[in-house]
């Protein structure tokens, strides 16, 4: 490892306002949050008793995880996030109702918000990760209310919970396969993308793009554990043809790649190709691998649980020194900031404070309205609602222009506020999370990014050894040779993650990034021999007339 002198990276600021693409199915999280926060809200308002909207919002907010998994993980994910959820509620109102003490409650938020953060990377749980947990626990932490209140506010979160749970899964009633075949879709078009370039030019851009779009078709199919068929078989298949077409973009065919990914569109059938089953004995073998433990997937998470907590705790503190009614705010605002490095981190922090001054100015022209009638201020929650999700794929910040209104407007389901104390609280809040929220992670470096590529060279030099080892025999076992050449390819796509999360970190010595490209040029080297010499059925990809149903 190079000792070099640190060096600080720069950090963006235009870039970071840059609009994206919005996501394939940007529409389902965002009519689902609807769903699921319609019914709970339109019945308290029926009753007269929107001032628990805040606790059903805690568990219809759960609808918004998810949408990315098969649906056997999905019923596992949405369970999970729907326990932790209604833990984090149960433990902020035990606490509110114990203490009224500012400071204590903040410290109270800030290990809460760490933990949360950690356990949504650690699972990899998807956007919206711990932000949304943070929100919800972090503002019971200050919502008046006895211990005996705490069950039957914890039992409207779960019923709500509940619901949010359904309306995740109904799709899979209609399209049972439809994040697997979405995710298949995504690698063959990616990889054809690649194979254009046939490696030259830009190619090395694309690659990545590529690898990382085979890496998550083949997290989404292997989600499910042990359970396949014949449809996730057909469409291990065509993820095989792509990563081939990953390994050997010359050998590749575009435009046949491309027709594959236009016939999972829709509910029709999934193309069957030309392939032994050998070609799978690596997935099998990848299947059959007991996952790491949680634990042993936390220990690299401690740098950015300590940057949580102290970040939040002293964004909180600052607010209360400030005088400010809701150190919450602050605290959730330090909790959305920190990403996989200081880089990240700084662009989050940019899109946040943008995103909410604009969302303050959108809340002063619709409150008016909202005063109007409480019916009103439902249905501009549910709006907002949508939009948050429609718009948040786009990037970050636009999404908070919708987030932050309706924020505001939750606090007026208990009772009518001040707009204009609301607005100047909100936007300190946000000035002071965003800053010392982000002073937080450029004092709390993470020194073992530069450890963990040495850890992932080490991993790709060894399973290119390996597979260069089953090349230099005369007939390599198809399972051994299949194997090494997934592990392999795991180990690049691992190796290229950790170098991009290292590559954005402040202050740290200099990375071996010479390294790193020759590693990854000589895996690639190595892949596309493991591809030709597994034999023309693993590259060809002629069509067969035999189809599998959805």
């Amino acid at each position: 490892m190079s000792t070099a002198t640190p060096t600080t990276r720069r950090l963006p600021l235009a870039g970071a306002l840059r609009l994206g693409r919005p996501s394939d199915i940007w529409f389902k999280p965002a009519l689902s949050v609807v769903a699921a926060v319609a019914p709970p809200n339109l019945t308290l308002l029926a009753l007269g008793r929107l001032d628990l909207a805040m606790y059903t919002m805690a568990g219809s907010l759960c609808a918004l995880y998810g949408h990315n998994r098969p649906y056997p993980a999905r019923a596992r994910t949405l369970a999970r996030v729907v326990l932790g959820m209604t833990g984090g509620l149960a433990v902020a109102l035990l606490a509110a109702s114990l203490t009224t003490n500012a400071v204590a409650l903040v410290t109270v938020g800030a290990l809460m918000a760490a933990v949360q953060k950690v356990l949504c990377d650690a699972t990899r749980v998807g956007p919206p990760g711990n932000v949304v947990l943070t929100f919800i626990s972090s503002a019971s932490l200050f919502a008046p209310g006895t211990l005996g209140q705490v069950p039957g506010h914890v039992g409207l979160a779960l019923l709500a919970g509940a619901w949010a749970w359904l309306v995740g899964m109904a799709p899979g009633l209609l399209r049972p396969y439809g994040p697997e075949r979405r995710a298949t879709a995504q690698a063959l078009n990616a990889t054809a993308a690649y194979a254009d370039t046939r490696g030259a030019g830009e190619g090395h851009v694309r690659a990545r793009a590529a690898a990382a779009a085979v890496q998550a078709a083949w997290q989404s199919l292997l989600a499910t554990g042990a359970r396949t068929d014949r449809t996730r078989r057909a469409l291990e298949h065509l993820v095989v043809r792509a990563e081939v077409a990953l390994a050997a973009p010359a050998d590749a065919d575009p435009e046949r790649l491309r027709g594959w990914a236009r016939e999972l569109s829709g509910t029709g059938r999934v193309p069957r190709v030309a392939g032994a089953d050998d070609e799978l004995l690596g997935v099998d073998a990848e299947r059959a691998v007991p996952h790491r433990p949680l634990w042993h997937r936390l220990g690299p998470l401690a740098p950015l649980a300590a940057r949580t907590a102290l970040g939040c705790a002293l964004a909180g503190y600052a607010s209360l020194a400030l005088g400010v009614g809701r150190p919450y705010w602050a605290l959730v605002t330090a909790a959305s900031l920190y990403q996989a490095n200081t880089t990240l981190t700084w662009s989050r922090g940019v899109q946040r404070v943008v995103g909410n001054l604009l969302g303050v100015l959108v809340f002063a022209a619709v409150v008016p309205l909202a005063h109007l009638h409480p019916a009103v201020l439902v249905l501009s929650c549910l709006v907002f609602n949508f939009g948050a999700e429609a718009l948040i794929g786009r990037n970050y910040w636009l999404g908070s222009v919708c987030v932050t209104p309706m924020a505001l407007l939750i606090t007026e389901f208990a009772r009518t506020q001040d707009s204009g104390q609301l607005i100047t609280e909100r936007v300190l809040d946000t000035l002071v999370g965003a800053l010392v929220g982000f002073a937080a992670a450029v004092v709390v470096t993470n020194r073992r990014a530069g450890d963990r590529i040495e850890h992932a060279l080490t991993a790709v030099e060894r399973a290119r050894e390996e597979a260069a080892r089953l090349l230099a025999e005369p007939h390599p076992a198809p399972r051994a040779l299949e194997t090494v050449r997934r592990s392999l390819s795991a180990a690049l796509a691992e190796l290229r993650a950790t170098a991009d999360a290292a590559s954005g970190e402040w202050w740290q010595r200099a990375l071996p990034q010479e390294r790193v490209v020759l590693a990854e040029q000589a895996g690639h080297r190595t892949l596309a021999a493991t591809v030709r010499r597994q034999g023309p059925h693993s590259w060809d990809g002629t069509r067969t007339t035999e189809d599998v149903r959805p």
